[in-house]
């Protein structure tokens, strides 16, 4: 009997090597290589046959003008915060890819529009993987649902998801999760590379063909990225990141990739004992309740998606020792060190023998460079142990030379704040309004072109 050949497979990229490496020789990751056993087709034939189609029904050749542009349709899953990352539904036969940490409430969420989709008369089908249908149905009494006409499958074969998928046509289907699946067709262990390749693969097809939206659950690793090949998020529609501290009730979902909408979208949740519940107003999360201000503590207007946010940036700065520490939360430390050093050269504030810690409250990152301004006035406020003005926000990119450069959609971030009642604003002289509007009533902007500008500003307004 001939011996079964081996081939170690990358867990990263998917690319495979005849010997164990170290290190890929493609994606460059190390220790990613896993040893499986080859798959041998037959001689002169595809082993899948006439399973691989187009995703697409084929058509003629047409010029780009000459074919008709249609919105796709959407249908509203019951949770207004994941429409929104969605871009405002679910579209049929658009293919949805969603991973977060063990526990962060990914089955949770589904498990709760998939309820709210067949009260809208959708028929529905949640296929479980990791759990019975009795434990399914022990969480759906603990969420509060009863009564539903959810359909639950608990199975991991491929064929048999397929074929009940074929059966029920079902308009929305999970699948929790996609790292468990298996097909019969290669000898792999369930969660190989080569094993969630090919299940994502049959899954996409049958929903292209057949309209059905399938949502696939996915693991993560303890990077934080999700686990399997990069191919997956290249074969979905959507691809969808659950973030949140597991010791916070609050739970962030956030859109990396969108065929049907915006990318960076963001939604906001509250883990309750009823489950997800969708909060209307994010901004009240990320900002603390001082009775009074306090030194070190500035509001900044940040932007997730379409979606403007007051998130409140705390500084502490505290005598270093011979060498001093920059930790920031939340923030990118380089940007940081940065931020010091055009503090001390364009605005004479020197913190170079002094610990300096930033921090973004409730957990948020914030990547965007509109935070530069917020976070230079904190760290003066706290140097200073003078607390910045009540009410008051900034925002703004501030460049090596010490200029402050405007933010992208300046006026909607100051209407946001206006409507939440601050009243002092300090902004980049292009995000000032050009004329008066009622939507800006009450909240006074300040205008600067520098950070020494804006440092002498803050000053007066003590």
């Amino acid at each position: 009997m001939a011996k079964e050949k081996s081939v170690y497979t990358c867990n990263e990229c998917g690319a495979t090597s005849a010997r164990w490496l170290g290190k890929c020789p493609s994606c460059g990751a190390w220790n990613s290589l896993i040893e499986s056993v080859s798959e041998t087709p037959a001689p002169g034939k595809n082993r899948l046959g006439a399973a691989f189609s187009a995703l697409a029904p084929s058509s003629e050749v047409r010029p780009l003008a000459a074919i008709e542009a249609v919105e796709v349709a959407r249908t509203p899953t019951g949770q207004s915060e994941l429409d929104r990352v969605l871009g405002g539904g679910i579209v049929e036969g658009g293919v949805v890819l969603i991973g977060g940490d063990p526990g962060i409430g990914k089955s949770t969420l589904l498990l709760q529009a998939l309820d709210a989709l067949q009260h809208a008369q959708l028929n529905t089908l949640y296929v479980t993987g990791e759990e019975s249908g009795a434990q399914v149905a022990l969480r759906a009494r603990r969420l509060g649902i009863t009564g539903s006409k959810v359909n639950v499958l608990a199975e991991i074969q491929l064929e048999k998801i397929l074929a009940t998928l074929a059966s029920q046509q079902p308009a929305v289907a999970v699948i929790d999760s996609i790292q468990t699946v298996y097909s019969d067709q290669l000898t792999s262990a369930p969660g190989s590379v080569a094993q969630v390749r090919e299940c994502a693969a049959h899954l996409t097809r049958y929903a292209k063909s057949s309209g059905c939206a399938i949502v696939l659950v996915g693991h993560v690793t303890k990077d934080g990225q999700l686990a399997g090949p990069r191919v997956l998020e290249h074969m979905v529609d959507t691809v969808l990141y659950f973030e949140g501290d597991t010791h916070s009730s609050f739970r962030l979902i956030r859109a990396i990739k969108n065929r049907f909408g915006a990318v960076n979208e963001i939604g906001v949740f509250a883990m309750t004992e009823r489950g997800l519940k969708g909060v209307s107003n994010p901004s009240a999360i990320f900002l603390s309740q001082h009775p009074q201000p306090v030194p070190g503590s500035c509001v900044l207007v940040t932007l997730e998606g379409t979606r403007p946010m007051l998130v409140e940036i705390q500084a502490l700065v505290d005598s270093g020792g011979p060498s001093p520490r920059r930790l920031s939360v939340g923030l990118e430390r380089d940007r940081l060190a940065m931020l010091l050093a055009v503090l001390h050269q364009h605005a004479g504030v020197a913190t170079g023998d002094q610990d300096v810690f930033v921090n973004a409250v409730g957990g948020v990152r914030i990547s965007e460079p509109a935070a530069d301004l917020a976070v230079m006035l904190a760290i003066t406020s706290s140097l200073r142990g003078k607390p910045l003005p009540k009410g008051f926000i900034a925002f703004g990119e501030v460049g090596l030379a010490g200029e402050v450069r405007p933010a992208p959609r300046g006026q909607e971030r100051l209407k946001e704040a206006a409507k939440l009642g601050f009243s002092v604003a300090v902004v980049p002289k292009a995000n000032a309004p050009k004329k008066a509007d009622k939507s800006f009533e009450g909240l006074t902007i300040h205008a600067v072109e520098r950070v020494d500008e804006a440092m002498a500003l803050v000053r007066g307004l003590d």
